[in-house]
C-alpha cells in the first residue's frame, strides 16, 4: 500500500503561538507517526518576505519554530524536515504553476481582496502597497505543496481556499502537459481549525493577539488572565458559544473535561477561576515542551545541521521531478525533439472550425475535416460574438447541438456520420 503524503508549513515571521500549535503543530506531529505517512515539513521563509523587512526577524522567528517543531516531537529522521529557500526548485516551479494560472483566480484571493477593500474603503488605490508577492501568494503556496504531491494539507477554515487554487494549478498543469501532479485536499481539525485569540478573534501575529507557545509559566498565566470576557458576574449562566476563554479549552482537553467546563459555564462559574482552569490545562501540556525547546533554542548550529539535512533529502524528490517537469514543458535540451512530432502531428489530425466574414458583412464558419474538406457550413451572423457562440456550443455539446442550430446551418452535404464523427472529437477536446 503507497503512503500518503502529508506537508505542512509555517510562515516565519514571528514567534510560534497556541493557534499554530493546536491547527498545526500539533497534528502534524500526530499524523508523522502514522505508518502509512509520509510527511513533510517546511519553514515558509520566503512567504515572509511577503509581509517581513526585517532580516533578524525573519531568522531569529526560522530558529524559533524551528525549536518548537523538534520540542512538539517531530523526528526529523522520520520525516523531511526543511527550509523553503533551501530548495530552490521551489521557486521554479512557481513560475510554470503562475503560466497556468488565470489572473482572475488571483484576484479571488482573500488576502488581496482584504487589502483592496481595504483600500477602496479609504478612498485610496485599490493596489496601494500591494505587492506581487502579496498577490501571487496563492501560486507559491500551490508550488510547496505540488512541488512533493501531498495529498493532505492540513490547514485552518480560512486557508481551504488556497488549497482549492493548488487543485485549480493542478489540474490546469496536467490538462495541458499530462498527469503530473496530485489536487491535494484540505484538512481541518473543526474544533481547532481556527483558534481565538486575546481579543476574540482570530489568533494571529498581524492582530497582535496571540499567545507565544512557550512562553514562561508567569508569563502564560497573565496572558489567559487577559482573554476578553462578557461582563456576566460570578454565579450568572454562562455561553460557551462565542467564548474565546472556551474555545482555546476545547482545544486541548478532552471531550470529558469540554463537557465539565460546560457545565461550569451553566452554574455560573467566575471569569476568574475559568481562566486559571485553561491556564493549568495549557501548563500541563505545554511544561514539558518547554524545557527541551529552551535547550534546542539555545543550540542554533544544531537546528542549523537538522534543516540542511532535510533540505538535501527533499532535494533527493524536487530535483528529478523538476527536471520531468521541465521536459513536460518543453524546456529541453535541442536535441531532444523526436517527442515533439507525434504530437504536433496528433493536434493536427484533429477536424477544426474557420470564422469568417463574408463581402456583406455577414459572419460564417465552416466545419473542415483534418484534410481541409468541408463537412459543415453555417448561415450567416450579423455579429463574430454569435458566430463564436454557435461553434462552442458544437464544440460542447457534439450532435445534439446539430438540432439546436439547425436553422443557422447550411443542409450537410457530407455524411451525417462523418459529421457526428468530427463533433465527437471536437468535444473531448473541448
Amino acid at each position: 500500500m503507497s503512503s500518503v503524503r502529508f506537508l505542512t508549513g509555517i510562515t516565519t515571521s514571528g514567534t510560534p503561538h497556541l493557534g499554530n500549535y493546536v491547527g498545526s503543530i500539533r497534528p502534524s506531529v500526530r499524523a508523522s507517526l502514522a505508518a502509512d505517512v509520509e510527511s513533510f515539513y517546511f519553514l515558509a521563509d520566503y512567504h515572509a518576505l511577503i509581509k517581513v523587512d526585517e532580516p533578524a526577524r525573519i531568522q531569529r522567528s526560522t530558529l524559533e519554530i524551528a525549536a518548537s517543531w523538534l520540542a512538539a516531537g517531530l523526528d526529523p529522521e522520520r520525516v523531511t524536515f526543511y527550509r523553503q529557500s533551501d530548495v530552490p526548485e521551489i521557486p521554479e516551479l512557481t513560475w510554470l504553476l503562475t503560466c497556468v494560472t488565470g489572473k482572475g483566480v488571483l484576484n479571488r484571493a482573500h488576502a488581496y481582496k482584504a487589502a483592496v477593500d481595504k483600500n477602496t474603503g479609504a478612498d485610496e488605490d485599490p493596489d496601494m502597497d500591494v505587492t506581487a508577492g502579496l498577490f501571487m501568494y496563492p501560486v507559491l503556496m500551490g508550488a510547496d505543496i505540488l512541488m512533493f504531491n501531498a495529498h493532505k494539507v492540513p490547514v485552518g477554515r480560512d486557508q481551504i481556499q488556497h488549497i482549492e487554487m493548488a487543485r485549480d494549478m493542478a489540474n490546469s498543469f496536467n490538462h495541458r502537459y499530462g498527469e503530473h501532479f496530485v489536487p491535494p485536499q484540505a484538512v481541518i481539525e473543526e474544533s481547532v481549525a481556527t483558534l481565538p485569540g486575546l481579543d476574540g478573534r482570530k489568533m494571529s501575529k498581524s492582530y497582535d493577539n496571540t499567545i507565544p507557545l512557550f512562553a514562561p509559566r508567569e508569563q502564560l498565566k497573565k496572558l489567559v488572565a487577559g482573554i476578553v470576557t462578557d461582563s456576566r458576574l460570578p454565579g450568572e449562566p454562562k455561553a460557551t458559544e462565542g467564548s474565546a476563554l472556551f474555545q482555546i479549552y476545547q482545544a486541548f482537553a478532552s471531550e470529558e473535561e469540554t463537557a465539565a467546563l460546560s457545565k461550569a459555564y451553566s452554574d455560573g462559574i467566575a471569569w476568574g477561576d475559568a481562566k486559571q482552569v485553561l491556564f493549568e490545562r495549557i501548563d500541563r501540556e505545554i511544561a514539558p515542551m518547554r524545557v527541551a525547546y529552551l535547550d534546542l533554542i539555545n543550540n542554533p548550529v544544531k537546528i542549523e545541521a537538522i534543516l540542511m539535512a532535510g533540505a538535501a533529502k527533499a532535494r533527493q524528490r524536487a530535483t528529478p521531478f523538476m527536471a520531468e517537469l521541465r521536459h513536460a514543458v518543453g524546456l529541453r535540451r535541442l536535441g531532444d525533439v523526436a517527442s515533439v512530432a507525434p504530437q504536433k502531428a496528433a493536434k493536427a489530425a484533429l477536424p477544426s472550425f474557420k470564422q469568417y466574414r463574408e463581402s456583406d458583412g455577414q459572419f460564417r464558419f465552416k466545419l473542415v475535416d483534418a484534410q481541409g474538406q468541408l463537412l459543415l457550413q453555417s448561415l450567416g451572423f450579423a455579429s463574430p460574438k454569435h458566430a463564436g457562440q454557435a461553434i462552442a456550443m458544437l464544440q460542447r455539446d457534439g450532435v445534439p447541438a446539430l438540432t439546436i442550430l439547425a436553422a443557422q446551418l447550411e443542409p450537410m452535404t457530407a455524411d451525417a456520420n462523418t459529421v457526428g464523427a468530427a463533433l465527437a472529437l471536437l468535444a473531448v477536446e473541448a
